[in-house]
């Protein structure tokens, strides 16, 4: 019965710096995570701030030049899906697969029409891969 005492003591000793490791492990993944949630909003904003001073010089151009091209629209909606997925990222704390997919496709839209006849079709199927 001695012998099980002093098993149940050792155990007790073992336990009591694991559970004080595991409270300091967890506060440092608390700290961790906070931080990296801090960054990835501070991020996300500088995202969006850009875009839309992006946005911003854009008009600025197109007002210089008095016309509006086809390639300033596909660059608009491009602006657009950036901060549309960064919304959706905010709004349902995920990233949402389909908007990258969606900011692809038009910018390999707006490469063919910027470069028109000129580029090879073999380099549009390898912008378009890439």
């Amino acid at each position: 019965m001695n012998r099980g005492h002093q098993a149940e003591a050792a155990a007790v000793d073992t336990a009591v710096p694991q559970q004080e490791d595991d409270s300091a492990g967890r506060g440092e993944r608390l700290f961790a995570l906070g931080l990296f949630h801090f960054i990835e909003r501070l991020l996300l904003v500088v995202i969006v701030a850009l875009t839309l001073l992006a946005v911003a010089l854009e008009v600025l151009a197109i007002y210089r030049l008095g016309t509006i091209l086809l390639a300033d629209i596909l660059l608009m909606f491009l602006y657009l899906e950036v901060i549309a997925m960064v919304a959706v990222y905010y709004a349902k704390r995920n990233s949402a697969f389909v908007y990258p997919i969606f900011i692809a496709i038009t910018a390999v839209g707006r490469l063919v029409v910027l470069q028109g006849k000129e580029m090879a079709p073999e380099n549009i199927l390898i912008e378009a891969a890439a």
